[in-house]
């Protein structure tokens, strides 16, 4: 007699049952809710999964790795850190980058703060005056970085042209180490129209109960705005300041296009040499670990605005 097999079933009771859980979810309101919701932000979590999570994780791998794109990579465990904090321009790129950090931001947010506060005021033109004022930070990157280069040319540019007017003695923006950096400072003053649109944005959201109270109180313009004005935006200035910092550590079009890092490495940031090892001297490895470590460095950096500015900020109920 042939022998039966005893052959499992394909779908068992276990199995079964979180399928017909799941379908019995699907059939409720708040289960087709959740279902609809997920689907809309599906997008979302693939796009950081493919853009995000899955180079972050390529980087962390290629950065124990010697690769220079044409042969395989070869495992070198943390010789590329240990090489990075032995070069000099490594530190270089460093410094140049905490120098521009520490004075373009905060020249930044209190300059487009102040220019907030000029166009939130009632004057006859002030639609124009607000367009004026945004304009230059929807120019593009490299139609601004020639424009700049143009204002700070030696012979003919702009900038020289006006000290000329003034008598003053010509100045090599371009070319001199100790003036390389502070005239791309000032090019970053330039497209402060996007900071200024938020601070606008905030100005706009106070209440005027409290301004006048504050002027039946008999307080003048310098103590609303120092009792009501400063206090009411510290959320808004606080993310600003978030928003600067990230943003200033990744600056690369200005040094790339107008000085190429020099004269004498003095606008050499520190994405532009890592730019520098990744394509041009074909160093991915390298470069991986420049950008882990510049990852850390805004991180620690954030975690300290949090941990000091953060507890300073008023948020309205």
């Amino acid at each position: 007699m042939q022998e039966t097999l005893n052959v499992p079933p394909l779908h068992t009771p276990q199995s079964m049952s979180w399928i017909r859980r799941f379908f019995h979810f699907f059939k409720t309101p708040e289960g087709r809710r959740t279902i609809i919701g997920y689907l809309f932000i599906m997008p979302f979590i693939l796009g950081v999964l493919i853009w995000v999570v899955y180079p972050a994780g390529m980087a962390a791998w290629l950065s124990l790795n010697q690769w220079n794109l044409i042969t395989p990579p070869k495992f070198v465990g943390l010789d590329n850190f240990k090489t990075m904090f032995a070069d000099k321009l490594f530190w270089q790129s460093l410094k140049v980058t905490f120098l521009y950090t520490f004075v373009s931001v905060p020249s930044g947010l209190v300059i487009s703060f102040l220019m907030a506060l000029l166009i939130n005021t009632k004057v006859r033109g002030l639609a124009l005056f607000r367009t004026i004022y945004y304009l230059p930070s929807i120019v593009p990157a490299v139609a601004n970085a020639v424009l700049w280069a143009w204002i700070f040319n030696t012979d003919f540019g702009l900038l020289n042209a006006l000290l000329n007017y003034l008598q003053i003695p010509k100045v090599a923006w371009l070319q001199q180490p100790e003036w390389a950096l502070p005239a791309l400072i000032l090019m970053s003053l330039w497209s402060v129209g996007s900071t200024m649109i938020i601070f606008l944005a905030g100005l706009q959201g106070i209440d005027d109960v409290y301004y006048e109270a504050a002027k039946i109180d008999g307080a003048g313009s310098w103590q609303q705005l120092i009792n009501i004005t400063i206090p009411m935006m510290s959320s808004i200035i606080f993310f600003n300041l978030i928003l600067g910092v990230i943003g200033s550590f990744q600056v690369f079009t200005a040094g790339y296009l107008i000085t190429s890092g020099g004269p004498q490495n003095a606008t050499l940031f520190y994405v532009l040499y890592l730019y520098r090892m990744a394509f041009t001297n074909l160093k991915m490895g390298y470069a991986a670990a420049m950008s882990w470590v510049l990852f850390f460095i805004i991180m620690v950096f954030t975690a300290i605005i949090f941990k000091t500015v953060g507890k300073r900020v008023y948020y309205q109920e």
